[in-house]
């Protein structure tokens, strides 16, 4: 049985979810099974509409991707995260998604499985490396294995070099992963299922 990926992230514009469907198009092509799926927007509905890019970001996307639940959670075996930066941590769409999970955290479900993250931010330096490092902090009360892309591959330096995760500054307004960038997030979808399949069968 392959190994099994769960790919979860928020984008309002429409960078995010590129990086992720790269993810998702490397964990894929290195064998494991992978769902994307997308956290429910908590945003009102003016305050996407101020934005055109938002709007019709999520217009396009609402009924191509799912909604994550914690059912997918439960059934991966591995986890990548993505999301656009918020001051220098994830977006609260996400983290409300993370917060439900409680009840998996406790009863140790979420615990010994590889995860890594992927982000954006309007700047080159608005707050990458802070938002995956946060991330980082919830995932070592999971007990979960953390998967960086560390200085691993070429691709990490040709895009930009960042050793925590996958990153694009995007600006503003938005603007979307160039060709480099979505490669090195294959390349850590890749690099994922690899741990992924390792582990898993550690524990089989």
């Amino acid at each position: 049985m392959s190994t099994r990926i769960l790919v979860v992230y928020y984008s309002a514009t429409g960078s995010v979810h590129r990086l992720a469907e790269a993810v998702r198009d490397g964990a894929a092509a290195a064998g494991a099974e992978v769902r994307l799926r997308r956290v429910a927007e908590l945003a009102p509905a003016e305050a996407i509409a101020s934005n055109p890019g938002w709007e019709q970001h999520k217009s396009e996307t609402d009924d191509q991707v799912q909604v994550a639940t914690l059912d997918d959670l439960e059934w991966a075996d591995g986890y990548a995260f993505g999301t656009p930066t918020r001051y220098g941590a994830p977006a609260a769409q996400l983290k409300q998604f993370i917060d439900s999970a409680g009840s998996l955290w406790q009863q140790g479900k979420l615990a010994d499985k590889p995860v890594t993250t992927f982000v954006s931010s309007a700047e080159q330096h608005g707050g990458q490396e802070a938002t995956i490092l946060s991330l980082n902090n919830v995932f070592y009360h999971w007990g979960a294995v953390i998967v960086p892309l560390g200085y691993t591959d070429d691709i990490v330096y040709a895009a930009g070099g960042n050793p925590y995760g996958t990153s694009w500054p995007a600006g503003y307004p938005s603007t979307m992963p160039d060709k480099t960038v979505l490669e090195c997030a294959r390349y850590q979808g890749r690099r994922l299922a690899g741990f992924t399949e390792a582990l898993a069968a550690a524990r089989a």
